[in-house]
């Protein structure tokens, strides 16, 4: 089978195209969508039938076998902690320790530390009450305190596993989880305050924005204290980190090493997570404890099939040999880390998900990885990192989280797109300056 080098990128945006077209204008589900790329890359080839399926099903198998389990454990545990009123006490906390002057910084870090664990759809629901009545208690328009919480949610969700769109380009492009986490982490800093400062500096040129009613998840009678509430996200990182610092080259194989090395999979962190996240609620219940799994094991089946198809996707590609076709270009090489970063922004800005643009890009950008001058494990890294950039931006009208924000704080649609959707355009610059940055030292 001989296929020229127009005739295969043809296909590979018609491909993204068929993406494109389907989940926005026709709202068919993410993992058809994919689905159907993978037939119509592997048919505009000319690749059997059958071949274009077994390629499929062993990205999908792969991709099953590296991210299942987190997936699932990092949704259980976010789950539990909108449960037991967790996520509320580390608002609390947080706002207390800044004073209600600095409320915007409070919700922006709140946002950070909660949006660990809890995706920042979920994140932002549950803490929307608590940023309403915050608004009303400080006259601070909403527009700031909405945009700050939203931002600061936002920045870890595209950057940090297990988030699923992170944790499918770990994943697909083969980078190492626990560096990645911690990593990710210190470059979400500096997005979350690019989406505060633009807050701040935009929010205050709005008119003055009251919440008309508080939303979100009342509080509970009986809420678990700040230890028991910040225990379950900071353990499993501390431990995650733990592991990464032990896997150094050169580093001791000892048995407290080893035993380090144990508690670091982020299996057994995100178990531990869950563990200490039962400590904070009271008189559990047997019904109560299956609905909250049950509830948790089918919302990351939604997620999981979604990814199951990028890696089918990406084993399509990878079957056609596309990274040969485009491995010599010398105008390829020379975008580097900015590639990876420009195809999740396309795919972002014009289908609206985060975690749909982050899957399909990483099954574009992994074989073309040594092209890239991005194939080891520390390049591996900053392909993620430019990944995780492009997909904050653009949040607007075609992104459902996008319409959590506006449902749940009641900000208009020309406040969200001036203070919000412009915060997630500096929140990936910045971002992706931080990569690049990090690519001097790294690369």
């Amino acid at each position: 089978m001989t296929v020229s080098f127009f005739q295969i990128i043809s296909f590979l945006i018609l491909a993204i195209v068929v993406i494109i077209v389907l989940t926005t204008k026709y709202k068919v589900h993410a993992f058809f969508a994919l689905l159907i790329a993978c037939f119509v890359v592997g048919a505009g080839v000319g690749m059997p039938a059958a071949t274009i399926i077994e390629a499929a099903k062993k990205g999908f198998g792969n991709i099953m076998q590296s991210l299942a389990l987190i997936i699932v454990l990092g949704t259980t545990l976010g789950i539990l902690l909108e449960h037991t009123g967790a996520t509320r006490v580390m608002a609390g906390y947080l706002i207390r320790k800044t004073g209600e002057r600095r409320a915007p910084l409070a919700m922006s870090l709140t946002g950070f530390i909660v949006g660990l664990p809890i995706f920042c759809d979920s994140g932002y629901i549950v803490l929307s009450g608590l940023n309403n009545s915050l608004a009303k208690r400080t006259a601070v328009s909403v527009v700031i305190l909405g945009t700050s919480l939203a931002t600061g949610l936002y920045a870890v969700h595209c950057l940090i596993p297990p988030h699923p769109g992170a944790a499918a380009a770990v994943a697909t492009i083969g980078a190492d989880v626990g560096r990645q986490v911690m990593i990710g982490t210190l470059c979400a800093i500096p997005a979350m305050l690019a989406g505060y400062w633009w807050a701040m500096h935009a929010g205050k040129k709005m008119p003055v924005v009251m919440p008309t009613h508080e939303s979100g998840v009342p509080e509970e009678k009986k809420q678990p204290s700040v230890g028991q509430s910040f225990l379950p996200v900071v353990v499993p990182i501390v431990l995650i980190a733990l592991k990464s610092f032990t896997s150094f080259e050169g580093s001791s194989h000892d048995f407290l090493s080893t035993i380090i090395h144990f508690l670091g999979d982020p299996v057994i962190a995100l178990s531990a997570g869950i563990v200490l996240a039962f400590t904070g609620g009271k008189n559990w219940k047997r019904d109560t404890v299956g609905m909250l799994l049950q509830a948790a094991a089918e919302r990351a089946g939604g997620i999981l099939i979604i990814i199951g198809a990028g890696g089918a996707f990406g084993a399509v590609l990878a079957a056609v040999h596309i990274g040969d076709y485009l491995g010599s270009s010398t105008a390829l090489e020379s975008l580097g880390l900015f590639f990876p970063f420009l195809v999740t922004f396309v795919l972002k800005t014009a289908q609206g998900s985060s975690t749909v643009a982050i899957i399909t890009a990483a099954s574009i950008v992994q074989p073309l990885l040594p092209a890239l001058g991005l194939d080891s494990p520390d390049g591996k890294l900053i392909a993620v990192l430019s990944m995780g950039a492009g997909s904050m931006m653009i949040s607007h009208a075609n992104d459902a989280y996008f319409w959590v924000i506006a449902k749940f704080s009641g900000m208009d649609i020309k406040s969200m797109l001036k203070v919000y959707s412009v915060a997630t355009i500096f929140m990936g610059l910045v971002t992706l300056l931080v990569t690049w940055l990090l690519s001097l030292f790294l690369l």
